[in-house]
């Protein structure tokens, strides 16, 4: 395991850095030991015919922006590219989309983690929503948006390496620790792979359009608040109540 810590992923930050845009739009980031990057977006049932490439971060952003332009309302799909990168036990394909959500679709990070694992990070952009996931053979061990709220099949396996990044699983939280750059730091030690600035801006994506899951029918749906204190509260809303 590596030694990744916060200060690592400062750079997320940067006003300079083109992940900012990320941040701000809203991104996930997946990491895949031992599928290429074909057959990850195979698996998405993203549209990759003809077969696309972007050099660099800034032009994925662009195929990014170029579908928003095209489309008179928010589009049904959205581009994520992918490229392979060395990390722990051999090659782990990492998959970028902006503004997607293909890191957080359960079926999908449950096939795609079959025999091997896969971390994902995202935040939802605005005033964010920001999820961790790991998976191992087809299960969600550890899952999260407040370290001190996890899920999953064994939701305290990573309480150590939280506490040693400022994740405090108590909840008292670090408030000299950026929590997104010590996300990002938890998933390198978990991958082995190191995410740099210079990466992401100079990797050969492939790329891939893919499509929004269609809308499910809800019965009812949880307002979820955290005051200043911390403190959360829940209230299911029912569809026939409204």
């Amino acid at each position: 395991m590596t030694s990744a810590t916060a200060a690592d992923y400062g750079w997320i930050r940067s006003p300079s850095s083109l992940f900012r845009y990320a941040l701000e739009i809203g991104y996930t980031l997946t990491l895949v030991r031992g599928v290429s990057p074909d057959e990850l977006l195979r698996m998405a049932g993203a549209d990759t015919e003809p077969p696309g490439e972007c050099a660099g971060l800034g032009e994925l952003i662009e195929r990014h922006q170029e579908l928003l332009e095209d489309c008179d309302d928010w589009p049904e799909a959205f581009i994520a590219g992918a490229f392979t990168v060395e990390g722990e036990g051999g090659d782990w394909a990492l998959v970028l989309d902006v503004g997607g959500d293909l890191g957080t679709r359960p079926g999908f990070m449950e096939s795609l983690s079959a025999g091997t694992r896969a971390v994902s990070h995202s935040s939802n952009g605005g005033k964010p929503m920001d999820f961790f996931h790991w998976y191992e053979n087809g299960e969600l061990r550890t899952t999260f948006e407040w370290p001190s709220v996890r899920t999953g099949s064994t939701p305290d396996d990573l309480n150590a390496v939280m506490t040693d990044l400022g994740l405090d699983p108590s909840g008292d939280q670090d408030t000299d620790i950026d929590r997104k750059a010590a996300v990002f730091a938890l998933s390198e030690r978990l991958t082995g792979v190191q995410v740099t600035e210079e990466l992401l801006a100079e990797a050969v994506y492939r790329v891939g359009e893919v499509p929004e899951e269609p809308a499910e029918e809800w019965e009812s749906v949880t307002v979820d608040i955290t005051d200043a204190r911390g403190e959360r509260t829940y209230v299911e809303l029912r569809r026939d109540q409204l």
